[in-house]
């Protein structure tokens, strides 16, 4: 007999129906036992006969196969219930590290980390990565409707895009190659092959030594570059649509993840912008914060977002006009010491990086020089701009900081299926 979602059953009542998962629970009476199964699209109660379980062992999270007829009961949630006729285990749970079916996990994350495919199976922690899953396809949706390509780049590279030393190095072949810092440097060859616009979503490799709630060794990021732009406005301009169609979808089709975790997808309002050297000033004049560098660190992102928030309402800014110092050499220079460059703060997290970038190619080897670059370290990159580009920009998001910021997560590893810091390699 053909498997029956549990989601499916409401359409089966009276039918004899075979339903397949996972014991959320059981309640084991002298004459009845009531036995709440889970599969990837809810839960259904099945009652049961105790006999039907005396020839096999049965835990909490084992798998079973039941047969039973779907049978109308007023008392249930649901409305119906499953009048088990046959049970099979499937497959028998040892004894769990901890109980997944409460409420809340209620665990310290390293365990849920290290047990992360048993963590995954609570209702909450599963729905922050089907939200995560509805923002990807809703970043292409958008995407693809504005004529953009999607693009798969190397992870395996000969050098670094931002000019920095963070890079994991891999031996490749009589080679020292390195994981792939971000789709930069191939995000604009391909602007210039003539795609125009092209987007990816893929991992990047940051070796940083940190251990903080916002940072990742290996992360998802979220990737768009675009040719025949005026200047860094276009992208924002762009990125602001792009968010407002993505956080509407996830509305939409997550539904009930979004109640299962409390939550409400915020609007995304056409978002204020601000140069930086103006947000150093309200920063000490408001809050008496001083930042020592011209940028922002993890409190000046909190209270800027906090004042723009009790200002205008809005729980986005973008902050622009960054220094010519804290951007990488690809970065359109706006003057002598600015760059045509912004980030995205939300929620008080810096969640996008982008700009305009240098089309031109003495221009750009220029730049490379004054950072203290070789430009014949970057020769397959700088060949491209000989060859006609056109004025261009792009950004990157981080997948999972844009999760956890609409879900509320206190820690950038919950948003991440395994992840990978400072101390982590596995599971």
């Amino acid at each position: 007999m053909k498997r029956v979602l549990t989601a499916e059953l409401g359409s089966c009542l009276g039918q004899e129906v075979t339903v397949m998962g996972w014991v959320l629970r059981m309640r084991i009476l002298s004459k009845v036992t009531f036995l709440l199964l889970r599969d990837r699209s809810g839960t259904v109660q099945a009652v049961l006969d105790p006999a039907l379980l005396k020839a096999q062992p049965i835990s909490t999270e084992s798998v079973v196969k039941i047969r039973g007829v779907v049978k109308a009961e007023p008392r249930s949630r649901l409305g119906f219930e499953l009048a088990a006729e046959e049970i099979e285990v499937l497959a028998f749970a040892d004894q769990l590290p901890f109980n997944v079916n409460g409420e809340e996990l209620n665990i310290p994350l390293e365990l849920a980390l290290d047990h992360r495919v048993l963590s995954l199976r609570h209702a909450k922690t599963n729905a922050v990565f089907k939200i995560q899953a509805a923002l990807v396809q809703a970043f292409q949706d958008f995407l693809n409707s504005q004529g953009f390509v999607q693009v798969f780049t190397p992870k395996i590279v000969a050098s670094g895009t931002e000019g920095g030393t963070e890079l994991f190095p891999v031996e490749y072949f009589e080679e020292t190659a390195y994981l792939a810092q971000s789709p930069q440097f191939y995000k604009q060859m391909l602007v210039g092959a003539g795609y125009e616009r092209v987007y990816e979503i893929g991992q990047v490799y940051r070796a940083e030594k940190h251990a903080t709630s916002r940072h990742l060794n290996e992360y998802v990021s979220l990737d768009l570059e675009m040719g025949f732009i005026e200047d860094e406005h276009d992208i924002m301009d762009l990125q602001n649509e792009l968010l407002a169609s993505m956080f509407s979808s996830v509305a939409a089709k997550c539904g009930k993840e979004l109640e299962v975790l409390g939550l409400t997808v915020p609007e995304v309002p056409q978002i204020p912008r601000i140069a930086l050297a103006e947000a150093l000033e309200i920063l000490e004049g408001e809050y008496g914060k001083i930042h020592q560098e011209p940028d922002l660190d993890p409190e000046g992102e909190r209270l800027l977002s906090q004042y723009f928030l009790e200002q205008t309402g809005s729980e986005f800014v973008y902050v622009t006009d960054y220094p010519w110092t804290k951007r990488p050499m690809y970065t359109m220079p706006k003057g002598e010491e600015l760059t045509a460059s912004f980030d995205l703060l939300f929620r008080g997290l810096e969640i996008t990086t982008g700009g305009q970038r240098i089309h031109q190619h003495d221009a750009l080897v220029a730049n490379m020089r004054r950072k203290g670059l070789e430009p014949d370290d970057f020769k397959s990159y700088l060949s491209s701009f000989s060859l006609g580009m056109p004025p261009h920009g792009g950004l990157a998001i981080g997948l999972e900081r844009l999760t956890a910021q609409i879900i509320g997560l206190k820690n950038i590893r919950e948003a991440s299926l395994f992840p990978r810091d400072r101390h982590r390699l596995a599971p």
